[in-house]
């Protein structure tokens, strides 16, 4: 038999494709199984326990606190099964969780376990800080205990009625600002020429690129922000602590000669500058719990409910005339997106559900975003004034950052709201066209070719910038930041050149967009949530229904399974992460921005036109 090379490939294909088929029928019968195993499990340990009275309600906010769980349902799954905690934390549950707990005659008291918590920004704190508030004002006590307290966990713990901290902790307020890295000098010694485009005399996002210090601009800009910004938190921990005004500013001024008076003892100075209540280590915080509720017999602890848990008893209600709120949570991309992320199109789809929807009468867009591309952020912008022009009110309810594209698509509604602290603004476009003839120069490598018109060949990375090409993206730049201008104004009800006089690329905190005319309203999202409820006259009985991506068949599925399969599959299959090691924190931030540098043409269309701000929570 002659030797047919052909025939040996199709039937390799063939045994890999029905091993493959028969993987896939494993896999699903497998999930099927752990299903089933997962209800008999809820079945026989009787499903969601009654709460007794004097229940402590335990708030331990796991990982960043956040609009929106990025990702979805099975990369969730698979990391619980890997062991690794929940990596966030979603701003509606907590708000949801205590809430209801203040109306709950069976929770006692809350407290504060906030280790585990990661970042935040400042207007998402002051939500959280709020309702804690409101939980307080039902006469239940807040208890906050830390082995030691960030500046983020800091600002939730001064809200409680007591704050505890462990004899060996310590609490650290550091302020707020940054030091970027500057690439200038890094790229010419490897060949690369950064050729940046824009229009905004503070925009400041490719400064790094192109230069190897802020420019005056920048921190003008920058300087303004922080000192606003640390004025809302010092006011607001002072106010909650009952402190002296300016005594954390001082604190901090005095700290060498304040922590010698302490003996050295970072736990004494937190107390002797009145930032604690007292020393505790846990068990006595668990002593302290027991003697003001009550026991838990079988746990033999005090009474008391988990976050998650008490999150997991909350029934959404499913009829009824609603307030849809659409998440717009990072950057933003022309197309499709997953959520923690905004794509053009996707976010544009959920709005448009919401404006079909007859039993949504008024749409909420929560925004948290620092901005991206201008075409997706338009999309977004033109799908909220459809809403509007169909007869449904729109309010833009502004989270920790909602600039640049982020301020974009906030452009097309009928109130905007944002946080005292709210980073927004940065009305400004700009193109960055990195080029490396360089680098090619230093190797031995060269190009060549011919083209039946220039554009043919108008902007290669591997050649220097042509200049035709780049006053072609400037004009375009240009025209895009009068749009901008002119649809803030037409939104603003003012003139191009009042916005362009507080645009031009620079940021504001929420208030001082306030004083500019660039937002309607300071205030929080409960208020976004009211304000958009009373324009649709739906009075005091509606619901709030988030509109978001239906899950895949699959992804429903490992919705559903939950945390109990993850444990299976954790116990029975053993899957785990081979350790690799990372590399320093410096060096990921410096990896990151230049590999974003490297990936920002990768649509092959030579440029792409982006409104961002380069803002991140402070």
């Amino acid at each position: 038999m002659s030797f047919t090379p052909f025939r040996w490939i199709g039937q390799g294909f063939r045994y890999l494709w029905s091993a493959l088929d028969f993987s896939r029928r494993v896999l699903l019968n497998l999930l099927l199984l752990i299903f089933f195993i997962a209800l008999l499990i809820g079945f026989f340990t009787g499903g969601i326990k009654k709460l007794e009275d004097k229940t402590a309600l335990i708030l331990d906010f796991k990982g960043a606190l956040v609009e929106q769980h990025s990702g979805n349902a099975r990369e969730a799954l698979l990391a619980e099964a890997q062991g690794n905690a929940k990596k966030s934390t979603q701003l509606r549950d907590i708000l949801s969780v205590l809430d209801s707990a203040a109306k709950d005659d069976k929770i006692h008291s809350a407290v504060l376990l906030l280790d585990d918590m990661g970042s935040a920004g400042l207007p998402m704190l002051r939500e959280v800080a709020a309702a804690i508030d409101r939980f307080k004002a039902s006469g239940k006590p807040v208890i906050a205990w830390g082995s030691s307290f960030d500046q983020r966990q800091y600002f939730l713990a001064a809200h409680a009625n007591q704050i505890y901290l462990h004899p060996m902790g310590s609490v650290m307020i550091t302020g707020f600002g940054r030091y970027r890295n500057y690439y200038r000098d890094a790229l010419d010694k490897v060949g690369v020429t950064v050729n940046l485009l824009k229009v905004g005399t503070y925009k400041s996002f490719a400064e790094p690129y192109i230069a190897n210090e802020p420019s005056p601009a920048a921190m003008e800009a920058d300087t303004f922000l922080y000192n606003a910004m640390w004025k809302t938190y010092t006011d607001n921990v002072e106010k909650a602590r009952k402190l002296p005004a300016g005594s954390i500013m001082q604190g901090i001024n005095e700290l060498p000669e304040q922590m010698k008076a302490a003996g050295d003892d970072s736990a004494k100075l937190a107390l002797n500058l009145k930032l604690v209540d007292g020393l505790k280590t846990r068990d006595e915080l668990r002593d302290l719990m027991l003697k003001n509720g009550a026991r838990d017999e079988q746990g033999k602890t005090f009474r008391q409910i988990a976050f998650d848990d008490y999150l997991a008893r909350q029934k959404p209600q499913l009829f009824g005339d609603a307030v849809g709120v659409v998440v717009a949570s990072g950057e933003i991309s022309e197309g499709t997106a997953t959520a923690g992320a905004i794509g053009g199109l996707s976010t544009s789809k959920l709005i448009r559900k919401a404006r079909e929807d007859d039993s949504i009468k008024a749409i909420v867009l929560r925004v948290d975003s620092p901005g991206g591309s201008a075409f997706g952020s338009e999309l977004i912008r033109r799908e909220l004034e459809l809403t509007r022009k169909a007869g449904k009110p729109v309010v833009v309810s502004m989270g920790n950052v909602a600039a640049s594209g982020g301020y974009w698509i906030s452009m097309a509604a009928d109130e905007v709201i944002a946080d005292e602290a709210t980073v927004t603004g940065s009305i400004g476009v700009f193109a960055i066209l990195p080029t490396a003839e360089k680098a090619l120069d230093k190797i031995g490598v060269h190009t060549g070719g011919t083209t039946t018109t220039w554009l043919g060949d108008g902007f290669n990375p591997l050649r220097p910038l042509n200049p035709k090409f780049g006053e072609l993206v400037q004009s375009s730049i240009n025209h895009i930041y009068a749009e901008f201008t002119s649809k803030a104004a037409a939104a603003r009800k003012t003139t191009p050149e009042k916005i362009d006089a507080v645009a031009q690329g620079r940021v504001w905190t929420g208030a001082q967009a306030k004083e500019r005319n660039l937002v309607d309203t300071v205030g929080s999202y409960s208020d976004a949530i009211k304000s958009a409820a009373n324009r649709a006259k739906l009075g005091i009985d509606f619901r709030v229904t988030y509109v978001e991506p239906e899950l895949s068949k699959v992804d429903r599925i490992f919705d559903l399974l939950g945390s109990q399969t993850a444990k299976v599959l954790q116990q029975q299959f053993k899957v785990a992460l081979v350790p690799t090691g990372v590399p320093p924190a410096a060096a990921l931030q410096m990896a990151s921005e230049l590999s974003w540098l490297a990936d920002i043409n990768k649509d092959g269309k030579g440029y792409t036109a982006l409104t961002h701000c380069l803002c991140t929570n402070p």
